[in-house]
């Protein structure tokens, strides 16, 4: 066994390209804690046995269900056994769920088992089958053409999402298409999802996410919702939350919902049958996770961690947010082995409720004012599993010159393709960093490549272990390790200077993000 994974690490060293860790030498300084990040990154890394407990054993962490909690004892259990003080911290409270089996089947005019399952917080079926024919949204023209279809939908499946005309992924028909083809496909796409968007608008809703439209629908006695969100690659479907609360909400792949559409639209009556377990687990606590590895000289000024733990629930929240949880666990290995008595305190934050609005993250800032008062410097990390390429300095002017210091004493092999946006401006969203920067705090987002994060893996059943790359997640541990190092070593406390004049989206002048209050109560409004 240490013979196969002596094999692994070299092979992983070899492929990343970077001298053996004993050989490192692209640094700025002969700093032995830098190097001895090096060498135990690379030479003893546990991000594939970590990724794989979190991911395939544990899968999906869906605020308030099972899943989360387990990765949360997990976490903890995990940090404590590397001698990080470690615990779970109550923010509030939300409406618990729990999946069961769901299996979904095209009864006729043909028998066809399809790819899909019920959404997150939909009722279950009691795990009795339910069998019922299609209908679908028409066009419309006006609230009574939605008042005369809602006459129609009792005991029936309601298909309420656009049908792509072709499910082949857009790079194809780059690739392939005969000239012009590519982008005729496009428009045709285009024209019918707006077409479907002003159809839904002329019936009145006054929701964007047409909440009102799916409780209208279940007064009116239909049998459940069918949805399906298609971005654009193969097999790839986003998921969705269950807005009505009575009947089965439940998604399909864009395959199979363009083909139950199309028997439904040419009248050849399909039937689906549907099997569903799902418990709905009322109001229940929930919990960041938080670690600390306390400071020895300003144990009152912190260096964290940051990256949310909760995922959607169709995949095991690989890249949304697998990666940046697992990044910060390993970092806090790395760093409780080569720096255990650090300047300040080292905290790691794994924020549960971002999906529903940074609400653990929100939460955490306000509850931890002392935190943020004596925040030396927040690090984050939210999408995907590639390399760490940009970094924004979030409009603090001389936090500017904090950030390049850091990174420019960092192992050039990790750095040397970041773009470091300086002063930058600060978000008004994004991710959890954002809970910090709209108090002041010098709090950073280290973005990294894509590898079609919002493609294919974003919110969708296909965010699973197997789209890891691990020798980009190496070389960000190396990076993510050094400037917490950097920053908790360095002797000037990091500043809080605000550039007078931010840049909004358009280039157009905009304020500094106020602080939104988390919303710590039970209930359901996911970011989409």
């Amino acid at each position: 066994m240490r013979a196969v994974r002596s094999i692994m690490l070299a092979a992983a060293v070899a492929a990343m390209s970077v001298p053996a860790a004993a050989d490192a030498q692209s640094l700025a300084s002969d700093d032995p804690v830098l190097r001895a990040i090096w060498s135990e990154a690379i030479s003893n890394s546990h991000f594939r046995p970590l990724a794989q407990s979190l991911l395939d054993s544990i899968g999906p962490r869906l605020t308030a269900s099972p899943g989360i909690e387990a990765a949360q004892a997990w976490a903890v259990q995990t940090l404590q056994g590397w001698g990080v003080d470690a615990r779970t911290e109550q923010y509030g409270t939300w409406e618990g769920w729990e999946r069961g089996v769901s299996h979904i089947d095209l009864i006729s005019p043909r028998v066809r088992s399809l790819e899909g399952r019920i959404l997150a917080w939909s009722p279950g079926t009691e795990g009795r089958p339910v069998e019922a024919e299609i209908t679908y949204v028409p066009e419309m023209d006006s609230p009574d053409d939605w008042r005369a279809f809602l006459g129609t939908v009792r005991g029936k499946w309601v298909m309420f999402s656009y049908p792509e005309p072709s499910c082949r992924a857009s790079e194809q028909w780059a690739e392939f298409g005969a000239p012009g083809s590519a982008q005729r496909n496009e428009q045709q796409r285009a024209a019918g999802a707006r077409r479907w968007t002003q159809s839904l608008a002329a019936a009145g809703s006054q929701d964007p996410r047409q909440r009102d439209l799916h409780a209208q629908l279940e007064e009116a006695g239909a049998a459940g919702i069918i949805k399906s969100e298609w971005p654009g690659s193969y097999g790839t479907t986003r998921v969705f939350n269950a807005y009505n609360r009575e009947t089965p909400s439940f998604e399909l792949s864009c395959e199979d919902y363009s083909l139950v559409h199309r028997l439904a639209e040419n009248g050849q009556n399909p039937v689906l049958r549907l099997t569903a377990e799902a418990e709905n687990r009322g109001e229940v606590p929930v919990f960041n996770v938080i670690g600390e590895i306390r400071g020895t000289e300003r144990p009152d000024e912190y260096v964290m961690l940051s990256a949310h733990f909760d995922s959607w629930e169709s995949g095991s929240g690989a890249t949304d947010n697998g990666t940046g949880s697992v990044l910060m666990l390993e970092t806090m290995r790395i760093l409780k082995a080569v720096y255990p008595n650090p300047k300040r305190t080292i905290l790691i934050g794994l924020w549960s409720g971002e999906e529903q609005g940074l609400n653990g993250s929100r939460a955490f800032s306000e509850d931890h004012q002392d935190v943020v008062t004596g925040l030396q410097v927040l690090f984050n990390q939210d999408n995907g599993t590639g390399r760490i390429v940009n970094m924004n300095a979030q409009g603090l002017t001389e936090a500017s010159g904090s950030l390049a210091r850091w990174l420019a004493m960092a192992p050039a092999e990790v750095t040397s393709d970041i773009d470091l946006d300086l002063p930058g401006s600060p978000g008004s969203g994004g991710s959890d960093y954002a809970s910090f920067v709209c108090w002041g705090a010098p709090a950073f987002n280290l973005g990294a490549l894509s590898w079609d994060y919002s493609s294919h893996t974003w919110h969708t059943h296909r965010d699973t272990f197997d789209k890891l790359v691990f020798e980009d997640l190496i070389s960000n541990a190396v990076l993510t390790a050094s400037l917490v190092y950097l920053a908790s070593e360095d002797d000037d406390f990091t500043s809080r200077k605000q550039r007078s004049v931010i840049q909004g989206r358009g280039g157009q002048a905009g304020a500094w993000p106020v602080c939104s209050p988390a919303d710590r109560n039970s209930g359901m409004s996911p970011r989409m």
